[in-house]
């Protein structure tokens, strides 16, 4: 069920999503060649609680039967497509992507944002393809508007991927959020007939999370039970805003 917010409670998420825009970009700054992502999970924890946050992610379970998830920060690298926890910590060499994902929970109210970034000199493809994945995210937000459904979201953002020769990850898609950090509706990222029949409205909160890979869009699970990896080794990349309808009709990107 879609839990449609007030303008107060789209207040409060804009001020969380404030606060982790804020995180997410010192924790950007700090990534270099050597860096640990032990190094950045902490620098994550610590921010978060200065600002008066808490972490989204860590100790998250989707079911009461799961393991927790170990981390404030996903800290995925180069064919990695989400969900790597930061620790054990692994050292960033010259020329590797890495996609940092953090969330933030503010007075019982949650954001959700991801950029991927290169750690130094990266390669021509590699840089392409965040460039596009960036890009594509903007093309979804541009769709989320009255009169719209998600399926305009993922065709949007399926049609330039594709155009420019990469592929969409299928079993990942983006979501609802608010009181919780995963709540409905599913968001693909590609154009399903199911999303033409879930309409944009005012009080809809959710978060775009185009994930984008340069070869086959099929991925695995590895070993550690969390980490997701494309399934031929191919790059991959996510970037991600939560963004509001608002009461008024006016449409906001919460996570700037």
């Amino acid at each position: 069920m879609i839990i449609y917010k007030t303008q107060k409670e789209i207040e409060l998420m804009a001020e969380s999503g404030k606060i982790l825009a804020r995180v997410l970009n010192e924790i950007v700054q700090n990534v270099k060649p050597g860096v640990n992502t032990q190094d950045l999970e902490d620098f994550a924890e610590k921010l978060i609680a200065d600002k008066g946050g808490r972490p989204a992610f860590k100790n998250y379970k989707a079911y009461p039967e799961d393991k927790a998830f170990p981390t404030a920060l996903c800290a995925s690298i180069n064919d990695e497509v989400v969900h790597a926890p930061a620790i054990p910590g692994r050292i960033l060499r010259e020329g590797d992507i890495i996609g940092l994902d953090l969330g933030v929970e503010y007075k019982g109210y949650f954001s959700d944002m991801a950029v991927t970034i290169g750690v130094g000199k990266i390669s021509v493809e590699a840089q392409k393809l965040l460039n596009i994945t960036k890009a594509v995210l903007g093309l979804g937000i541009e769709q989320f508007k009255e009169g719209n459904t998600l399926a305009d979201i993922g065709r949007a953002i399926q049609f330039h991927a594709e155009k420019n020769g990469f592929s969409v990850v299928r079993e990942l898609v983006g979501h609802g959020v608010g009181k919780q950090v995963h709540e409905d509706p599913r968001v693909p990222n590609y154009f399903t007939e199911e999303a033409k029949f879930v309409p944009i409205k005012r009080g809809m909160t959710i978060a775009i999370e185009p994930m984008i890979n340069t070869g086959s869009w099929e991925i695995k699970l590895l070993d550690d039970g969390w980490t997701f990896a494309t399934a031929d080794g191919s790059l991959s990349a996510q970037f991600e805003h939560t963004v509001a309808l608002d009461r008024n009709g006016k449409k906001r990107i919460l996570t700037l």
